[in-house]
């Protein structure tokens, strides 16, 4: 194991990543605003430069640390019902091939989570209309490829079961190559299977 001390360059990444941490937990802000809101606290009107953010990897340990440091007690019943419900919007959405994403999939959901599924149809609409005909009222945005591309796709968002849930929605052809696992080699989307058997992890762990 390595014992060289951090560098500034590495303590100050920690601090900024610890600050996020916090405020994702405790007010369910996002990654992308926590990391400047938090760069903000520690070095106020400077300049921020690249290298001194946390990358979301770093972010999402941090999250997982603070969730076990604080919300140990409440934290994984929390997660284990928001998976529970995925679960069940998931088999509601199957023509759709619903993958889960975001913080219920990757166990750092908390009390200010929301419910993120990935659909994949030839259309928008295929997934608007199914929602109307189900009598669910949603509002429409965008949220970035998760391929990189300099695209958006449609998200429809509403309330169910008195949780938020997002559904970005992806062409069909999206799908391929859509479950490979990111370069820090975590599992970016899960299917209804994969879903299943964490919780069953989940419920083995107790």
């Amino acid at each position: 194991m390595s014992t060289h001390p951090l560098s500034d360059t590495e303590l100050l990444r920690a601090e900024i990543a610890a600050a996020a941490a916090r405020m994702i937990a405790e007010d369910g802000v996002d990654y992308g605003t926590a990391k400047r809101k938090a760069a903000k606290q520690i070095l106020g009107n400077n300049k921020v430069r690249g290298d001194v953010l946390p990358d979301n990897a770093l972010l999402e340990d941090e999250v997982r640390l603070y969730n076990e440091l604080f919300f140990g007690d409440t934290q994984p019943a929390r997660l284990l019902h928001l998976r529970h419900l995925a679960v069940r919007l998931m088999t509601e959405l199957a023509p759709f091939q619903p993958h889960l994403t975001g913080a219920v999939l990757n166990g750092t959901a908390g009390a200010h989570s929301d419910i993120h599924l990935q659909l994949f149809a030839d259309s928008p609409k295929e997934v608007e209309i199914y929602l109307l005909n189900k009598r669910i009222d949603f509002a429409v945005s965008e949220s970035p490829h998760f391929k990189g591309r300099n695209e958006a796709v449609e998200t429809l968002s509403f309330m169910w079961q008195q949780e938020g849930v997002h559904l970005a929605i992806y062409e069909t052809d999206d799908l391929r190559g859509a479950v490979k696992k990111s370069p820090s080699g975590r599992q970016e989307r899960a299917d209804i299977a994969s879903v299943r058997a964490l919780i069953t992890e989940g419920n083995e762990q107790k």
